[in-house]
């Protein structure tokens, strides 16, 4: 089979291999020309674009402090939950738009942006948001209304007169 290949051939083709095997440069972040990173989350329909840089850990979303944006605490909770994971709490500024969907969908949008633009930052945290499931876009979203039934899959009530 393979007739007419020396000995040296073959090491030239092992000696490539082992090149094109050997691990790669570790990442480098991705921050624009103000020291920022930036990603966008997305969950159900709302969207949102997160910058975040070193700070002291103040969060704006839409113009407005995330305390008076997000009324309810648990899903205050849910923008700290990458800084929990990663010990980083309190050290990123996080300054985001959200648009699209209500509270709760725009809060898991910011979780999203949040958790990819910590990775652009320090490539070093994707692991442990990874294995959170921080990483992944919560793909859910509403089921269409079919024609002909009230709902998505309610059916109005049978009545057999």
């Amino acid at each position: 089979m393979a007739e007419g290949r020396t000995l040296a051939d073959l090491s030239l083709a092992n000696a490539t291999a082992a090149v094109a095997a050997a691990p790669a440069a570790p990442a480098q972040p991705k921050l624009d020309k103000f020291g920022r990173a930036y990603a966008t989350g997305k969950r159900k329909n709302a969207i949102a674009r997160v910058w975040i840089k070193p700070g002291s850990g103040k969060f704006i979303v839409n113009g407005k402090d995330s305390d008076t944006y997000f009324a309810r605490p648990v899903l205050r909770m849910l923008l700290q939950q990458p800084f929990v994971v990663t010990n980083r709490t309190g050290q990123f500024d996080v300054y985001s738009t959200v648009s699209g969907g209500g509270l709760s969908g725009q809060a898991g949008a910011l979780r999203h942006g949040i958790s990819k633009a910590l990775t652009y930052f320090e490539p070093g945290l994707r692991p442990p948001l990874k294995a959170q499931g921080f990483m992944t876009r919560d793909s859910r979203v509403v089921e269409r209304k079919k024609y002909g039934k009230p709902k998505a899959r309610r059916s109005f009530q049978f009545s057999k007169r």
